[in-house]
């Protein structure tokens, strides 16, 4: 599925957007659990970055904050001014970045944290989309669980 935000691109001067969409999924005939995220460039429509990490048992809010992080830095190395739009299924990791929920894990809040230094000086905003609009970063950690490793292309 195309992601388009801006039907034209930014005016001089005006920042680029950059698209973060990410996932942490967990399946239990796998051994490690996984995080994916996929870079987009919405006035184009291309598919700038995909990466996929393995981690250790972790919850899948984890795996989510952690595939969400992996794609906001290399958003961020592909153009550091970049305005970031996330895009996320897991609606407690967009409520709790958001500022709306409460983080009452100690694990997460230290990860969220994290995400936050990341953030720091970035425009972000966060939105939730159904999972079945989230099939490409989906599909990466997917394929990292089936490999055992991580990736970055």
């Amino acid at each position: 599925m195309a992601v388009a935000f801006r039907a034209n691109p930014p005016a001089d001067g005006e920042p680029r957007e950059l698209v973060v969409e990410a996932d942490g999924d967990r399946a239990a005939t796998r051994a490690s659990p996984a995080g994916g995220s996929v870079v987009i460039d919405p006035v184009t429509g291309e598919v700038l970055a995909e990466l996929a990490s393995t981690s250790e048992s972790r919850p899948t809010t984890w795996r989510s904050n952690n595939g969400m992080m992996a794609g906001v830095r290399r958003a961020l190395e592909i153009d550091p001014q970049a305005v970031l739009h996330v895009r996320l299924d897991s609606k407690l990791v967009v409520e709790q970045m958001s500022g709306r929920w409460k983080i009452k894990n100690g694990a997460l809040a230290d990860l969220a944290a994290e995400a936050r230094s990341i953030l720091s000086g970035t425009p972000v905003s966060f939105e939730w989309i159904p999972r079945a609009e989230n099939s490409r970063a989906d599909r990466l950690a997917n394929e990292s669980m089936d490999k055992q490793a991580s990736f970055s292309r």
